[in-house]
């Protein structure tokens, strides 16, 4: 209805939406029973479980499940299904509102189908509570069970007793949860009767809505708070209680904001934002709307200008209609040729019209231009309030740096006369204080900080090369892969202290171990692979079977001409299988030689055989 309130509950739903995720998993089951068929209906219990539903969803609940007007079979139903949600849940809670019953001390919710004619159709057309309390049980942290059950009940007036000795209660009666971090609220403490009121809503749920979802807020504090209030608004005659208990840790409903960091944000911003929507929309419902949230101040006044800006407006439509009317009955009066005193009369009737409607457009145009005047001064004023704020920002950042730097310098004051004192002492003292004392990263030399890093990046397995002091572009080729594996983002270009702390944080190898073709990865080693027989190394690293050579044509070719050269070309001497004889001795005929028979040289060798033949080599 108002464009400003739906301003703010579009931004409230986007800063919900936007929120932190809650770690914690919360699932609830809202059940409201009104419509008794067998009893006069009750007005707000229907009510109620929608106005708590939604404040669970509003809170950010997993899973919210609301049920009006349920039979006993329903209701069995969705407790069943409820439990099994809770299986996985952190924080399961159940609100019912509607008729409950105590009989012999025991609790149960009473479905709208239930007659209840005898105290036995308890047994049978009920609830027990502790079939909620089985429901909620699975839950990991928090078991919440809220009862706005404890009306003035008409099944207990007209319910038949088979035993005289059967107590049915007035109320609900107390209940001692057995299962740790359990809590059960009643509307009204066990033995009396909670009120409905005069409104849509009872006490009990207006108030569960009211402290219930603040973030941060202990349930304990806010049932105690539920409790004073449902107290004062029944003149109390209604006080709602709570059974179980809480360990030491704060249990809320919703969760706490987490605590606001970095500059904090202008309130004037907000205000701000909400003119310049009025602005855009520029009508009365708007500009009433925000001075009814902002009814004071620099922007209301702006607004109020701008009221009277439409307020003269609408004066000038109205007084420009009303001269046209008269005029038209001046024209009419004329043409019908009237009286002339009837003429007259509409004359300064039209006459009058016309000075109101030259009047009011008068007064619109200054309205006009005050407003016009006043979004100049608006728009120069928070251009100086932005430069202000700028100015104060960029003093404050200043400010900040000149102490850090001063903190450095005394920092590094301290550590020079430190290290003065230390090479007075005795050699040994000396010693034993460097070791008991080791000199900070950041009095480091560039060197030696640059020899830590290179040191800490072999540990971490990105650096092969030795840890010399020279910052090359090995080292940096190294940080690169510690800022690639280990998600960070140093410049690779110098080795600061702030890397030699990020390299120290991690405990082991972070840089994966690559090894060159026939060598694998053993812990921080690289060894050569081995395969057994009739496997290799293959191209993927992994140990293949050998495969045999298979012939190509290429190959017989090759073959073929190696044949045919070789049949080509003469033959070698070769042994002959000849048998040589002589004084010595036959032996065969050597390698490469031949038997012949003849003389050389006109003689005969001396080694001739007794036949006359006799051998002759290459």
């Amino acid at each position: 209805m108002i464009p400003v309130r739906l301003f703010g509950l579009l931004i409230l739903a986007l800063g919900l939406a936007c929120g932190p995720a809650h770690a914690e998993r919360r699932v609830a089951l809202v059940i409201g029973n009104s419509a008794y068929k067998s009893a006069p209906k009750l007005g707000n219990p229907v009510n109620d479980a929608t106005l708590v539903g939604g404040m669970f969803k509003k809170a950010g609940f997993d899973s919210v499940d609301v049920r009006l007007d349920l039979n006993a079979t329903e209701m069995r139903r969705m407790l069943r299904e409820f439990a099994g949600r809770t299986r996985d849940a952190d924080m399961a809670v159940i609100y019912y509102a509607g008729h409950g019953i105590e009989l012999d001390g025991n609790n149960y919710l009473i479905p709208t189908d239930a007659t209840l004619e005898t105290d036995g159709d308890v047994l049978d057309e009920t609830i027990p509570v502790e079939r909620a309390l089985f429901a909620v049980e699975p839950a990991k942290q928090l078991r919440l069970i809220i009862l706005d059950a404890c009306r003035d009940n008409p099944f207990a007036k007209t319910m038949k007793r088979t035993l005289a000795s059967r107590a049915i209660g007035r109320g609900l009666a107390k209940v001692e949860p057995t299962s740790p971090n359990t809590m059960i609220a009643f509307a009204a403490k066990a033995g009396s009767t909670a009120s409905d009121g005069d409104s849509k809503n009872s006490p009990f749920a207006i108030a569960l809505v009211e402290h219930l979802p603040k973030p941060g807020l202990d349930l304990r504090k806010a049932f105690g708070f539920v409790r004073d209030d449902v107290l004062k608004s029944t003149g109390y005659k209604q006080e709602p209680y709570v059974y179980g208990s809480l360990g030491g840790d704060d249990v809320p409903l919703v969760a706490a904001k987490p605590a606001a960091t970095g500059p904090q944000a202008n309130p004037q911003d907000a205000i701000r934002r909400d003119y310049e929507l009025a602005l855009q929309l520029a009508t009365r419902d708007a500009w009433e709307a925000f001075l009814a949230q902002y009814p004071e101040g620099f922007y209301a006044n702006l607004a109020k200008g701008q009221l009277n800006k439409i307020a003269a407006e609408e004066t000038r439509a109205s007084a420009e209609q009303k001269a046209k009317a008269a005029e038209q009955e001046k024209t009419r009066l004329v043409a019908e040729r009237a009286q002339k005193a009837e003429q007259d009369k509409a004359a300064a009737a039209a006459k009058v019209a016309e000075e109101a409607r030259t009047a009011a457009e008068k007064q619109k145009q200054i309205e006009q231009a005050r407003t016009e005047a006043a979004e100049q001064q608006r728009k120069v004023a928070e251009a100086a309030a932005a430069k202000a704020q700028a100015e104060k920002q960029a003093a404050e950042k200043a400010k900040a740096e000149l102490a850090a730097r001063r903190a450095a310098e005394k920092t590094l004051a301290e550590q020079t006369a430190k290290q003065t004192a230390d090479r007075q002492l005795p050699e040994a003292e000396s010693q034993k204080v460097a070791a008991l004392a080791p000199v900070p990263a950041s009095a480091l030399s560039a060197v030696d900080l640059a020899k830590s890093v290179q040191s800490e990046l072999r540990r971490v397995g990105c650096l092969s090369a030795t840890a010399d002091g020279d910052w090359s572009a090995a080292s940096q080729r190294s940080l690169m892969l510690f800022n690639k594996y280990a998600g960070t983002q140093f410049d690779v270009k110098l080795a600061s202290v702030d890397v030699l702390d990020a390299l120290k944080a991690k405990p082991g190898r972070v840089c994966p171990l690559v090894c060159n073709f026939g060598f694998k990865a053993d812990g921080d080693q690289c060894v050569k692979i081995t395969c057994r027989a009739g496997y290799r190394v293959g191209d993927d690293n992994e140990c293949e079977k050998e495969k045999k050579p298979v012939a190509t044509r290429e190959d017989s070719r090759r073959r073929d001409t190696e044949r045919k050269a070789t049949e080509s070309s003469p033959s070698k001497p070769e042994a002959s299988g000849q048998i040589f004889c002589s004084s010595a001795g036959c032996r065969p005929v050597q390698k490469g030689c031949r038997l012949v028979n003849g003389i050389i040289a006109g003689r005969v060798p001396s080694n001739a055989a007794a036949g006359g033949s006799y051998e002759v080599c290459n």
